[in-house]
């Protein structure tokens, strides 16, 4: 069923109209707290979607005043910008380090490049749509199935320590389906699969974005309560656990905020310079941190911000 005279299947429509307030709802708050960084890219990751339901749902309309080749170009193009920026997405949202390649590079490689020869260059010079898909999306297909696994991988590594395997299957369930994007193209689907498909995974990656959310300042008020009846050390170490930090860890972690380097670190302890490393990169990876200035500024921050 199709609405206000177009080619956009009333599911799609239905989908544009939340995600839109979805979007608007959540701008508010990231323009009081521009700093929240997994709010920028939740945002970013809602406007990318709005734009591939729409694109996706008003093209080809012969009775647009666009050529049906450069709408196809648009349409495709917004699938491909949606699925070049999952990787993106959890390597800056989730802290999962080993996908920089991939979300700065290998998109643009098994991604873009397909689609930039097959569908801006190929396809305007003459070559058949049906052969620009199934010849320009092999590449795509195997990467984006390679991708998936990738992200799976990193965010239980990621969160193996923490309560980390309900996020990671919620997670690959929601970038799942864009791995089937190249097939659902080959077997010419119809706008309401290909939607219910693509806008499943936006449903519960908002319900991550949802918990994780409501976590946190959940934390933020019970150091709201603490901040006025225990000290800065009790209060420090409130926080140290907060991060999911063991006791040796909070203990190495107040020695690193007092100066210690590694070594008078091991001396203290009595343990090895290399144990000391191997606790300082555990600790680096909970906190979301890659330094120990990083880390100190975010507890310190976190302490202040309530």
């Amino acid at each position: 069923m199709t609405v206000l005279n177009t080619e956009i299947h009333i599911v799609t429509l239905l989908f544009v109209i939340l995600e839109t307030l979805m979007f608007s709802h959540q701008l508010v708050f990231y323009l009081q707290k521009p700093k929240e960084k997994k709010r920028k890219y939740y945002l970013i990751l809602l406007f990318l979607l709005i734009i591939y339901n729409i694109a996706g749902g008003l093209f080809p309309d012969e009775n647009l005043p666009l050529s049906v080749v450069f709408q196809y170009i648009l349409a495709y193009g917004a699938g491909f910008s949606m699925g070049a920026y999952f990787p993106y997405y959890f390597y800056q949202s989730y802290n999962i380090t080993h996908l920089e390649f991939h979300a700065k590079y290998g998109v643009l490689i098994f991604l873009i490049l397909p689609f930039i020869i097959f569908f801006c260059i190929l396809y305007p010079l003459g070559l058949d749509l049906m052969t620009v898909i199934y010849v320009g999306m092999i590449i795509p297909f195997a990467y984006a199935f390679y991708m998936v696994y990738n992200i799976l991988w990193g965010i239980r590594q990621r969160y193996k320590n923490r309560k980390a395997s309900f996020d990671a299957i919620l997670s690959y369930i929601a970038v799942a389906p864009w791995a089937l994007m190249p097939l659902l193209a080959y077997l010419q689907v119809t706008q309401l699969t290909e939607v219910l498909f693509t806008n499943g995974g936006f449903l519960i990656i908002t319900f991550l974005f949802f918990r994780n959310m409501i976590e946190e300042n959940r934390k933020d008020l019970e150091t709201l309560d603490l901040i006025q009846t225990k000290n800065e050390e009790e209060i420090f170490a409130i926080r140290c656990k907060n991060l999911g930090l063991t006791k040796r860890e909070t203990e190495i972690c107040q020695l690193v905020r007092d100066g210690y380097i590694y070594k008078e670190i091991g001396d203290t302890m009595n343990i090895s310079e290399r144990t000391v490393n191997k606790h300082i990169q555990n600790i680096f990876k909970k906190a979301g941190s890659n330094n120990k200035l990083d880390l100190l500024n975010k507890i310190s921050r976190r302490v202040k911000s309530a």
